[in-house]
């Protein structure tokens, strides 16, 4: 096995250096105080005997005891330095930090003897309340006598139950930070853009602090200044939700005090030098209103900020207009970037919701002279020199944190109505993807106070309200949408590089600047440094490149409607969560337009379902094709665009997808509605949302569906080969349209038939095999695919524009595509792919009916027998691949480990570390759900 790396200070914990180093540092007297000290959060907050049963609130409960849920890998995402250096010397795992991930794990192998009484073996049952004889713990923060966190024996879950609001979300947050509060530090710096400062300068944590802050690159004043804006635009729920953060932030900052004054607070703040593990010195800073509004431009960002890529759009377009000239190469570009199949499987199945039409004749485009584009430096060194040493590394090392898992997503939701159902009540399986993390990002938790009654998933540092999750007859989930509230604007320079025209007037650009300076911690041997981020901001938001257009010089910005607006969801959340406002599925899609993140939503109670996609949409210019930069004049801003708070028109309620009671409801970050243009590439006729639909779909059809029967058409889609099941097929039709003679690929052929009739699903032998069936078909079709997709498609592209292509859309995200730094172990597969051109190219080349089809031809040029000769000769490459050359191992997984280059491995940000378990391409948090009654 190669020697691994560490790549972060925390990291470095888990090598048998990084361990006897610091057993070297600290004393003996301080590992006996580190072991002993610490009593248990509950324990040291004043744990009694008495059982709270919240039998109020599960008065309230229309469940029937029908409503499940998952969150791996646990509910306890905080750790004493104790239990970290037991963890990384025995592996041994605090209380709940891991107690989620084998019932979740075990899903995979488990699902076909599913029935209805066996659903909580793979989940949580997720009634409210805790029933007699199950409370572990009983805790009223801070001697408050107005809100009990009881949690129960089986999972940790705090169950929060409040008789005054302000006692409530104290709670929240107190509960908050007995789970996640080393996390929710975390994530305050890195959306501040001072993770490093905070934890060291390690190349991830640069990474980390890079990414974020480029888009979201914030003052204190903007901070400040966001949540008061979304506050002061609710009126009354306005007030409310300043009132809930200020109690919920009281709460965070009260289990601080508690847990530096008992010395159980997270080891992790002893491994980076902010306490003293002897003598208890050194703070952790309190929280603040803005830390909240810092989580959220992360969190935001991640999930909820669709569109962009402008530029990168404009240089495929270049270049497909250099090969074919301008009108051929348009028509090409177009056919590739598939902005409205007709063959894109919808989750919002009848109508259609214009958006975004393609104009005829765009205006205000402006396009880069050909190698004219230079990304915006963002690291300079001491001097002020752009490019400080480490930096190019340190925004590489971006990709390879868990940050790049959570970006690419699987969130997905299958909602069949009561019509269909075998109890005349709606069904719901849906969950958001927010990659896998140790400790999780989500966490769970149960609010009971007056005004909120819900259970189910929140961000940590962001769960004054449950986000994601069941109130006492309804539940909700999202999904990313990701449809375009991003636009490149080019603003022509004048004077010198940083001043442009704005509305007519030469205007200086605004520097924004992080001064970061770090030390060496405890954990990390990484040297003192330090190195400044600068953004340069105009108003139509921060810079990212710069390129001459027509021979002026210009920089593209980068404007998102959601900009400035990071709290303003806070409102359609607080709605969720209030069971006096929400009564129905109207209110629910009144809630969710709250919401100014792209999300689709989904709704179950137990007489409808309903769907409504969220996101602030701004109604371009005329004649503006959003899909490329556009010039900064007014004839081409958002119309009623303000660039003092960044507001402008959207488009209204009924523009944007929804329906009641449709037949039934798929999403798996596919294609919203009927012109409805997607913003990412590869929403053709070839999706993973197909491997919801076409299961779902046979269900409907049959009638009858339950709880166990959608369960498992998710687990078997979350375990199925997207190029196995809507591509292969075809592929070898071509193959097979004249006799196989070579034997390699006869039996290569022969292989992948077999694994096709068993479904063409990525499964174990058996449970805890860790070897896959059909492990040689697996290897070949991994293998196999980037060869044939280079040879399909780059002859007839040319290599410059097929290079660019590949740029908008990878070519392959099978569970191992992206073995290394840039996303392996993701868990998240076949969202991104050229799966859809594959499919289409090869129906044409087979004189099958292809709606929306590629502008030419591309395997063989058409030609059945010269595009079998390519698809024999790449197979036959492909089958001579040795395992270790498809696998060849990383800092986990042994060169030619099928099954753990395929595995799932939770990404460390935090002491603690988790085992892996095998691939599902599957939601992180899940709900399974069904409601007997409405209130």
């Amino acid at each position: 096995m190669p020697r691994r790396t560490p790549r972060n200070a925390l990291d470095r914990l888990r090598t048998p250096r990084g361990l006897h180093g610091f057993l070297k540092t600290a004393s003996v007297c301080a590992l006996i105080a580190g072991l002993l000290s610490p009593l248990s959060p509950a324990m040291a907050a004043g744990n009694g005997s008495a059982e709270v049963t919240a039998a109020e609130a599960a008065a309230n409960d229309h469940c029937g005891g029908q409503c499940s849920d998952i969150l791996p890998p646990g509910q306890n995402g905080n750790a004493t330095l104790a239990q970290i250096l037991l963890n990384q010397a025995f592996g041994t795992q605090p209380a709940h930090a891991e107690d989620q991930l084998g019932p979740y794990a075990n899903l995979a192998t488990g699902y076909t003897g599913l029935t209805n009484d066996k659903i909580n073996t793979f989940f949580n049952d997720a009634s409210f309340g805790v029933q007699d004889g199950q409370a572990a713990s009983t805790v009223r923060p801070a001697g408050r006598d107005d809100v009990t966190i009881v949690r129960d024996k089986k999972t940790g879950v705090p169950h929060i139950t409040g008789t005054t609001r302000y006692g409530t979300e104290f709670g929240a947050g107190y509960a908050a930070a007995q789970d996640r509060l080393w996390l929710m530090d975390l994530f305050r710096h890195v959306g501040r853009g001072q993770l490093t400062p905070f934890a060291g300068g390690a190349p991830a944590n640069q990474g980390l602090e890079q990414q974020f802050w480029r888009s979201a690159p914030y003052t204190e004043d903007d901070l400040e200044a966001q949540i008061e804006s979304a506050a002061a635009k609710a009126g009354e729920r306005g007030e409310l939700a300043l009132a809930d953060v200020d109690a919920y932030v009281a709460g965070v900052n009260a289990y601080i005090d508690a847990s530096d004054k008992g010395r159980y607070f997270p080891g992790e703040y002893v491994l980076t030098g902010h306490k003293d593990a002897i003598t208890n010195a050194g703070t952790i800073e309190h929280f603040k209103r803005t830390d909240l509004v810092a989580l959220a431009s992360v969190i935001g960002s991640l999930f909820g900020a669709g569109g962009g890529g402008e530029v990168n759009n404009a240089l495929s377009l270049l270049a497909a207009q250099e090969k074919y000239g301008v009108a051929e190469g348009t028509k090409v570009w177009e056919s590739f970037r598939q902005r409205n199949d007709p063959e894109a499987v919808l989750t919002q199945q009848d109508g259609s919701f214009p958006y975004l039409p393609t104009p005829d004749d765009p205006q205000g485009r402006a396009l880069p002279d050909a190698g004219s584009v230079e990304p915006e430096p963002l690291v300079y060194d001491r001097t002020g020199s752009a490019g400080a040493a480490g930096a190019t590394d340190a925004s590489a090392e971006a990709a390879d944190t868990a940050v790049t898992s959570a970006r690419r997503g699987m969130s997905n939701a299958l909602v069949v109505s009561g019509e269909h159902t075998a109890s005349g009540h709606p069904v719901a399986v849906f969950g958001p993807q927010t990659g896998y993390f140790a400790p999780q990002l989500l966490m769970l938790q149960e609010i009971q106070g007056p005004g909120i009654s819900a259970r189910g998933a929140s961000f940590a540092g962001l769960s004054m309200y449950v986000e994601l999750g069941r109130g006492q007859d309804y539940a909700w989930s999202a999904t990313t949408s990701g449809q375009d509230i991003i636009d490149t604007y080019a603003v022509e320079l004048c004077q010198d590089d940083y001043h442009y025209l704005y509305r007519g007037t030469c205007t200086p650009m605004e520097k924004v600047e992080r001064h970061n300076a770090w030390k060496p911690t405890v954990a990390d041997s990484t040297a003192a440094g330090s190195y400044t981020m600068r953004v340069w901001r105009t108003k139509y938001g921060p810079v990212e490149s710069r390129a001459t257009v027509g021979g002026k010089k210009v920089a593209y910005t980068t404007l998102r409607s959601s900009y400035l607006h990071e709290a303003d969801s806070i409102i359609g959340f607080q709605m969720l969560n209030d069971p006096d406002y929400l009564n129905g599925p109207e209110r629910f899609q009144g809630a969710v337009q709250h919401i100014n993140y792209t999300f689709n939503w989904f709704y179950a109670d137990s007489e409808h379902t309903a769907y409504y996609n969220s996101g602030d949409n701004p109604v371009r210019a005329g004649g503006v094709d959003a899909e490329f930069p556009v010039w900064a004049r007014s004839a081409y801003e958002w119309q009623g665009w303000d660039p003092a708070d960044n507001t402008a028109r959207y488009t209204g309620p009924a523009a944007h997808p929804q329906s009641v009671d449709q037949d039934y409801y798929v999403s798996w970050n596919n294609k919203q509605a009927k012109d409805y243009p997607a913003a990412s590439w590869g929403n053709g006729s070839v999706h993973r949302g197909n491997l919801l639909d076409d299961r779902v779909k046979k269900l409907v059809a049959q009638g009858g569906v339950t709880r166990t029967a959608l369960v498992k058409a998710m687990a078997e889609a979350g375990l199925a080969d997207l190029r196995a099941e809507d591509v292969l097929p075809d592929l070898l039709k071509v193959v097979e349209s004249a006799p196989v003679t070579d034997p390699a690929a006869k039996t290569a052929v022969d292989r992948l038939k077999a694994w096709q009739s068993a479904s063409g699903l990525r499964t174990e032998t058996s449970a805890g095999s860790k070897k896959y069936a059909h492990a040689d078909a697996i290897r070949t079709l991994d293998a196999w695919w980037p060869l044939l997709v280079k040879a399909e498609f780059e002859p007839g592209l040319g290599t410059d524009l097929y290079t660019a292509f590949t740029r908008n859309l990878p070519v392959d995200e099978s569970p191992s595509a992206a073995h290394g730094p840039t996303g392996a172990h993701a868990g998240s597969a076949f969202q991104y792919g050229w799966w859809s051109y594959v499919d289409k190219d090869i129906r044409s080349v087979l004189g099958e009916s292809v709606k929306g089809p590629l502008a030419h031809p591309y395997c063989g040029d058409g030609d059945l027998a010269a595009c079998r000769d390519t698809l024999v000769s790449t197979l036959k490459e492909a089958a001579g691949r040795t395992a270790a050359q498809v696998y060849p191992g990383d800092d986990s997984c042994s060169a030619g480990d099928q099954w753990c280059a395929d595995s799932v491995i939770h990404r460390t940000l935090g002491g603690i570390k988790h085992g892996g378990i095998s691939w599902q391409n599957r939601p992180t948090y899940q709900q399974v759900v069904e409601f007997t009654s409405h209130r």
